[in-house]
């Protein structure tokens, strides 16, 4: 019996959806075209790793094991499903979409999640969670409108704000408002209110560097720290993640912070997580954090909750390449995204 895996990286949009027949934009179905062969540097070695195209797959993957080492991978497309024997299946994250496609192609609907488990993992993805983790760290708690009036009487108060939509990520469902609600900000607000029941509001907060925390959620309720994410954004959008150990990553953090601080961020964020979503939600997961000047301007603070992921995200496929990279490498790399959705991994400078 083996394990499935697969890269489904339109599962937030899917999850926003709750349908168990979305279709994902062009966009999304494409991303998961070019870079379906990721789960490979995870999988096990009597593993499948689901893909559209195999002999795609095989030519990427090579490539990409060429520059960061890492074992073959066993790529599959849809139409093998029936024929193998699968008794688990790991996507990138859970959602209905996914669930009914891998059954209609003959994966046994005991190897998937089942509806109630994804109906939690559905709940628990809900910006509120965020805010929840963001309350017991005593830190500024976003407010929940639910109405377009409610939008524009915080905007008299805070005349800057980040607005969210409450099932969203990666930069997706963002809006930066400032002043007063254009007519396009107040069509998307209004769209959003009608989808998702409500809307996100944060205060702008002045970020100077991007990074996140990879977790695991264990079965038996606690939380695994993985490692740091240092990624880059361009307009809130994710492009790009250092590979690099450990020990180099949180000595680049510390231009900013000190090491004493970041540690203790880990562990009070570890032991809120316990609180917020243990027992509830288990696999990987990644939490979205910043490093901001301080109100008065004289140093440096870590928000310590943008946004929780709760599925497998570019940062923990960055830690199994430090993992897997030859000794012969340079010490730090960066791996990006390019706007043909191919990976290229480049010296950091």
């Amino acid at each position: 019996m083996a394990k499935l895996y697969v890269f489904n990286p339109e599962h937030d949009l899917a999850l926003a959806s709750n349908l168990s027949n979305f279709t994902a934009p062009h966009a999304g179905r494409q991303l998961r075209t070019d870079l379906c062969y990721l789960p490979a540097l995870w999988a096990g070695p009597d593993d499948y790793v689901l893909v559209e195209h195999v002999a795609l797959a095989r030519r990427l993957y090579g490539r990409l094991r060429a520059r960061v080492g890492g074992k073959p991978g066993h790529f599959v497309d849809k139409s093998q499903l029936s024929h193998l024997k699968i008794n688990k299946v790991e996507p990138w994250g859970w959602d209905l979409a996914l669930r009914h496609a891998l059954i209609r192609y003959g994966v046994s609907a005991d190897a998937c999640a089942s509806e109630a488990e994804i109906a939690v993992l559905r709940a628990c993805s809900h910006r509120r969670y965020a805010a929840e983790v963001l309350r017991r760290l005593n830190w500024a708690v976003p407010y929940e409108a639910t109405t377009v009036e409610e939008v524009e009487l915080r905007l008299a108060d805070a005349p800057r704000l980040v607005v969210k939509a409450p099932w969203s990520s990666s930069g997706r469902g963002v809006r930066f408002i400032e002043g007063s609600l254009s007519g396009q900000h107040r069509g998307w607000l209004l769209h959003v209110i009608q989808q998702q029941g409500s809307i996100m509001l944060e205060p702008f907060y002045p970020k100077v560097k991007d990074f996140g925390m990879e977790f695991e959620a264990l079965p038996d309720g606690g939380i695994r720290y993985l490692g740091l994410s240092l990624f880059d954004t361009r307009n809130g959008a994710y492009i790009g993640n250092v590979i690099a150990s450990e020990e180099d990553k949180i000595e680049m953090i510390s231009q900013y912070v000190s090491v004493d601080l970041l540690r203790a961020v880990q562990a009070k964020v570890t032991e809120v997580l316990h609180e917020v979503i243990g027992g509830q939600y288990i696999g990987p997961f990644g939490v979205d954090m910043m490093v901001m000047t301080k109100p008065d301007g004289n140093g440096f603070l870590i928000h310590p909750c943008v946004e929780i992921n709760l599925r497998r995200t570019m940062g923990h496929v960055a830690l199994e390449m430090a993992k897997t990279s030859p000794v012969c490498l340079p010490r730090v790399m960066r791996i990006t995204l390019t706007d043909k959705y191919r990976i290229q991994i480049l010296r950091k400078r």
